[in-house]
């Protein structure tokens, strides 16, 4: 009683937490240690901290080099480690940064692996939803908060709260959030890999090959995706379009007490987007029928949505909405839906308008990071003649699908290539020309390094081009992630 008592008022609102029992559940008197002092992990290491635990922190930086949130930690106890190998941790409870692979742990047997994530999806008192996938997932978990947030304003109860992948740790707002509120949350494979708890709605936009320099393959990829299914998941949301997520889908079907929703662009009725399905009574399909975004079960379907009250370009973007939709569906008024779609303008770093100079419009979408984005922006910008941007950190994904967008667009007449992945690209292109005949237009450059790839894009735009930044590859070769990266390029543009 008397470490209840201690540690109760230095959580504030975290007091029902402990008397539940659900902190001391998860971490009881177990030896902490936290391997990666990144932007998740540092909430996590002064909550710890603050609560009179003892923790070790693995790094491989000295605490010297890891600023003065950390300094101020180690004054309060925490033992720093500067050992990046993660080959002897020492502790019982181990929660990991996500970047950090799970069989690069090495410790003493016993030792439970977590992440500072399944602990808020342990703690936290909101519903839960999540969404994951290899494209759209800032766009559509965006787009689920906002959604919420309109419905928490509207009804006057409770407050949407969004995190994860997205930037924003929520471990330290737990204490504000009660079961009136709604967690949203962006996953990624890595914060997906090992997880055990998992959130009560959740989503997986698509799947298609990423992350293959960090995965071993392309299935433990996917399978990291399904991980974000578990035993208390209410509602899976998936998409018809992609095989892959589709084929999670029928896995899943014959489980009674799970709601699966399948959303399709190309499909136009409930029966067509479930063919082949295990009957499952909670079912039901979103699609566009007639310019309307429709949901149906096998008896009626109901409007819930015009297309052209959508704002943002691209089918893309058709599509997120139909993932935020799906997952929100049911627990909100479809009035909101008109509300958000009128007032939505788009994620920063994702088909971003930076200025139009010279009669030339620039683009940053940084966040495109793999070559389905990149075909998703060309797709948008269908019938513009682009000057494209490309290349970047190399993650072992296939590039031919990119050469394929590229030369198809008919639009694009340059390609300003840099990084790891720009001859990559390039090679891609050369031989889909050789091979089709088609796309012996196009100028191809390498550059140096990303100004020069902007300042050639530059020079190769006239007037009417839109110069479009979609690099088709992780930024981790030169930046510290897309959004540094769109940072830069909107700050070289804008000094034009």
């Amino acid at each position: 009683m008397n470490y209840i008592i201690y540690i109760a008022p230095v959580f504030g609102a975290w007091r029902k937490l402990m008397d539940n029992g659900s902190l001391f559940k998860y971490i009881g008197g177990r030896q902490c240690a936290i391997l990666g002092l990144g932007v998740s992990n540092l909430p996590l290491a002064k909550v710890i901290a603050k609560a009179g635990l003892p923790l070790t922190v693995y790094d491989k930086a000295e605490v010297s080099k890891l600023g003065a949130d950390a300094q101020e930690l180690e004054k309060r106890g925490v033992r720093f480690v500067a050992d990046g190998s993660f080959e002897d941790v020492k502790g019982e409870l181990i929660f990991r940064s996500p970047g950090i692979r799970p069989d690069r742990i090495t410790a003493d047997g016993g030792a439970e692996i977590t992440s500072e994530m399944e602990l808020f999806l342990h703690l936290t008192l909101a519903k839960t939803f999540a969404i994951t996938g290899s494209d759209g997932k800032t766009t559509s978990t965006t787009l689920t908060g906002l959604i919420l947030t309109e419905e928490c304003k509207r009804t006057g109860h409770g407050n949407t709260f969004v995190g994860g992948n997205i930037g924003t740790p929520l471990l330290t707002q737990c204490e504000e959030m009660t079961a009136d509120d709604n967690a949203v949350l962006e996953l990624s494979s890595f914060q997906l890999m090992g997880i055990r708890h998992t959130p009560r709605y959740v989503a997986i936009t698509n799947v298609s090959p990423n992350h293959l320099d960090w995965h071993v393959d392309m299935d433990e990829y996917v399978c990291a995706k399904k991980n974000i299914i578990g035993e208390n998941t209410e509602r899976l949301v998936t998409n018809a379009d992609c095989e892959c997520t589709l084929n999670i889908a029928k896995e899943y079907a014959s489980r009674k007490k799970l709601e699966i929703i399948l959303f399709s662009s190309k499909k136009h009725s409930f029966e067509e987007i479930f063919e082949g399905f295990a009957e499952n009574d909670n079912a039901r399909a979103i699609f566009v029928d007639g310019g309307c975004i429709c949901v149906s079960d096998r008896n009626s379907k109901t409007p819930l949505l015009s297309v052209t009250e959508i704002k943002v370009p691209g089918q893309h973007n058709v599509e997120n909405f139909m993932t935020a939709m799906a997952i929100t569906y049911g627990t909100v008024d479809s009035s909101v839906y008109l509300s958000v779609a009128r007032s939505f303008s788009g994620v920063e770093h994702r088909l971003e308008l930076v200025r139009e100079l010279d009669g030339v419009a620039y683009y940053n979408s940084s966040i495109d990071s793999s070559p389905t984005r990149t075909a998703a922006a060309l797709s948008a910008m269908t019938g513009r003649s682009i000057v494209l941007i490309c290349g970047g950190y190399d993650k072992k994904i296939p590039y031919a699908p990119l050469a394929s967008a590229i030369v198809e667009h008919g639009g694009v007449h340059t390609v300003s290539l840099t990084g790891a992945t720009g001859k990559l690209i390039g090679e891609e292109i050369e031989k889909y020309r050789e091979l089709t005949g088609k796309g012996k237009n196009i100028t191809l450059a390498y550059n140096a390094d990303f100004i020069d790839a902007v300042s050639f894009a530059r020079e190769s735009a006239a007037t009417g081009d839109a110069v479009l930044l979609s690099p088709a590859s992780a930024s981790f070769d030169a930046f510290k992630n897309f959004a540094e990266r769109g940072e830069v390029f909107k700050k070289t543009v804008r000094a034009f």
